[in-house]
């Protein structure tokens, strides 16, 4: 076999077990069960706004809004 054919079985190789590891970590994620969302109570409500303006002076002007 020249050096070409082995280079591409054992690159083959690594693409098949790449793609049964995917695979299974596929199914181990898919097994632990439906994925539900975050409770509202534990989630933050702060925002913050910051807005940029450019006059015609050229200053820039940042005001943040809570």
């Amino acid at each position: 076999m020249n050096r070409g054919k082995i280079v591409a079985i054992i690159t083959g190789a690594i693409s098949i077990l790449l793609a049964i590891a995917y695979l299974l970590l596929v199914q181990l994620l898919d097994f632990r069960g439906e994925m539900k969302p975050a409770p509202i109570s534990q989630l933050s409500h702060q925002s913050l706004v910051v807005a940029y303006s450019l006059p015609e002076n050229g200053q820039a002007v940042v005001e943040k809004i809570y």
